[in-house]
């Protein structure tokens, strides 16, 4: 049985070295996957080898090998036996293994191997990693090294281990992402220092490449002061620090003010310890803000509040510094742990009030500048830093007050006349009204009583219409004073605020400077018409126009409406008037004064009824009259006897 064994080994044999010398030429070209095969069936054969030449072992499942040795042979690669070597015999499968693992790479995916550029053509550059053949990588994948050349060492991952022609694809560019993010990883985990090349602006930041890979460098983090230009880092090579990684979206983040800072710490250390109040500093203005200026004195910031920059007033620090500037400042205070620090600019130049010239006096001209506008007055600046206020009720003589933006408005130059003036306490104010004759010297010439004028609404009270007749000169219209005939509750019902309305003077205080105007005095009273057409006891024709309290009301005309009350009301069958109803009217009321006026529809025909009964009973008494006998009738009667007795006779 052993010579047959031994017979059928030498046959397979014979013909495997047939096998192996016809695919001597394949193997040049064999892709990584027939590398690979190869590679794992020799392991696999030597350790079945192996596992054939140990010693038994009770109880031990046998191999393949060991159980069916004629399956094992017909199983067998044939690609790696070698003359003279039998597959039962270990004896010299053990030196195969170690020529195929000191001699060729193992191409697991993800695996980074160095290789060497053997050739290159116009497209493609070959590498060798000291496999079975060479790999292929495409140039593009080279483009940030133009430089590269035969014999150059480079890094590669196996991107295709054979593709449609057999070749051995590689990527250098895969390998670059590999390695790189295992120099990031290592340079956030040791805190060390890594160069970056800025490429170009984003949102918010810039985009810098570090070791191949695209990481955010945000704006606040390029430096510990304000940037205000971006691309001038733009092309430029620095130094950062990985300060955040994000593996599950890929995200790098790097910083250079990180660098910096330490070295600044040590700076402002040593600065604040020298810092004493009124110490004269001098600095670079970093940052503006509507509040104030930021100035940084050399690693440590200050302060310099918008009011402590200029003893004048201003609206916006940009008026007195721009950024970058170097000045002069004053440390004004600072908090315990000197890390607030208040600055000063205006208070290394003199006060202006102290400058300010002893020749100025109450009643002077000055001419200045309005600076800033309340509802009660505008500030003026006569000289840079010295203001006065004019308060509203100087602007005009008008006695009714208005804002003073309706008299002046910021940056405007306006003269005035300086009212008073305290250099203690560093106060002034000023008039303009008083630069105008007041209107109240010829008021009795211009506005005697009795004239007729026009005026605008300015104001509405409860009581009256103030009308402005000219700048300085008002005028009141009492309510009763609007009209003969409305019944006003309120000056609104009657006009607006805005319109013109013609007026004559009623009374004139001179010394109060009080006018007194009318506006229905310039029309005739039709109340004087009215009183003879509406007299009591004449009669009207009108409608029931509206059913109110206690009675109901009628319009005879525009102006006269004229009560009802509700006994009067009463119709002759004993049912009431309603609204609508149209019936004659008595009146039994009129009131020129009080522009009163009552009616009555009952009256109408109660003395109808009156009369009616009046008539009956003169009627009746005519009658009764008649029934009585008279004188003549009694000596008719008395004839008639004597005559009717004589002739009884």
């Amino acid at each position: 049985m052993a010579d047959k064994a031994k017979k059928e080994v030498a046959e397979k044999a014979t013909e495997a070295k047939a096998k192996v010398e016809a695919v001597t030429e394949e193997v040049a070209t064999e892709t990584k996957e027939v590398v690979a095969e190869v590679t794992a069936e020799a392991v696999e054969a030597a350790a079945v080898v192996e596992e054939a030449a140990a010693p038994a072992k009770p109880e031990r499942e046998l191999s393949l090998k060991e159980s069916d040795p004629d399956k094992f042979l017909a199983d067998f690669n044939w690609h790696n036996y070698e003359e003279g070597i039998d597959p039962i015999d270990d004896g010299k499968l053990d030196e195969f293994e170690k020529l195929v693992k000191d001699n060729f790479v193992d191409t697991i995916d993800n695996e980074v191997v160095e290789g060497e550029v053997v050739f290159l053509s116009d497209r493609d550059a070959i590498i060798d990693i000291n496999a079975k053949s060479e790999g292929v990588i495409s140039l593009n994948e080279f483009r940030y090294n133009p430089d590269l050349k035969v014999g150059d060492k480079v890094e590669v991952l196996i991107d295709v281990r054979e593709d449609a022609t057999g070749q051995l694809i590689l990527s250098h560019r895969k390998a670059r992402t590999i390695m790189a993010w295992d120099r990031v990883n290592k340079a956030h985990d040791e805190a060390t220092i890594v160069n970056g090349f800025v490429k170009c602006r984003t949102k918010g930041g810039m985009i810098v490449d570090v070791f191949g890979i695209e990481a955010f460098l945000p704006g606040s983090q390029i430096d510990v002061k304000p940037i205000r230009d971006y691309d001038v880092y733009v092309g430029k090579t620095m130094e950062f620090k990985v300060v955040k990684i994000n593996h599950e979206f890929k995200n790098v983040v790097v910083s250079h003010k990180a660098l910096i800072e330490a070295d600044i710490e040590e700076q402002k250390k040593e600065i604040i310890g020298q810092l004493e109040k009124g110490q004269v500093l001098e600095g670079v203005v970093k940052n503006i803000t509507s509040y104030g200026v930021f100035v940084d004195l050399g690693g440590v910031d200050g302060l310099v509040h918008i009011t402590d920059l200029s003893w004048s007033r201003i609206n916006h620090p940009n008026e007195i510094v721009e950024l970058d500037q170097k000045l002069n400042v004053v440390i004004l205070d600072f908090d315990e742990d000197k890390t607030r620090i208040q600055l000063g600019l205006k208070q290394l130049s003199k006060h202006p009030w102290e400058a300010l010239g002893e020749e100025l006096k109450v009643g002077d001209n000055v001419k200045g500048k309005v600076v800033v506008i309340a509802d009660y007055g505008a500030f003026i600046e006569v000289e840079e830093g010295v203001e006065g206020l004019i308060h509203v009720s100087e602007m005009s003589w008008s006695t009714h007050l208005r804002s003073a933006q309706d008299f002046v408005k910021v940056g405007d130059v306006v003269d005035a006349q300086i009212l008073t003036l305290d250099r203690e306490d560093r106060k002034m104010s000023l008039g303009i009204k008083q630069l105008t004759q007041d209107p109240w010297t010829d008021i009795t010439s211009k506005y005697p009583v009795g004239s007729r004028h026009e005026g605008i609404v300015r104001n509405f009270t409860n009581f009256g219409v103030f009308l402005e007749l000219e700048e300085g000169i008002d005028g009141l219209i009492y309510i009763s004073d609007l009209s003969w005939t409305k019944k006003v509750k309120h000056p609104s019902e009657f006009c607006e605020v805005g319109d013109k309305l013609e007026v004559v003077v009623l009374e004139l205080d001179v010394d109060g400077r009080k006018l007194s105007l009318g506006h229905k005095q310039i029309e005739a009273n039709p109340w004087d018409k009215y009183e003879g057409e509406f007299k009591v006891g004449t009669t009207h024709k009108a409608a029931i126009t509206e059913i109110v309290d206690k009675g109901a009301t009628i319009d005879f005309n525009e102006d006269i409406t004229a009560f009802v009350p509700t006994r009067h009301l009463e119709k002759e069958d004993g049912t009431k008037l309603g609204k609508g109803e149209e019936a004659e009217f008595q009146i039994i009321e009129f009131n020129k004064d009080f522009k009163r006026v009552v009616a009555s529809h009952m009256v109408i025909h109660k003395e109808e009824e009156a009369k009616i009964v009046k008539q009956q009973a003169k009627k009746a008494k005519t009658q009764s009259d008649e029934s009585k006998p008279t004188l003549g009738d009694a000596n008719d009667a008395l004839a008639a006897l004597k005559a009717k007795m004589e002739g009884k006779e």
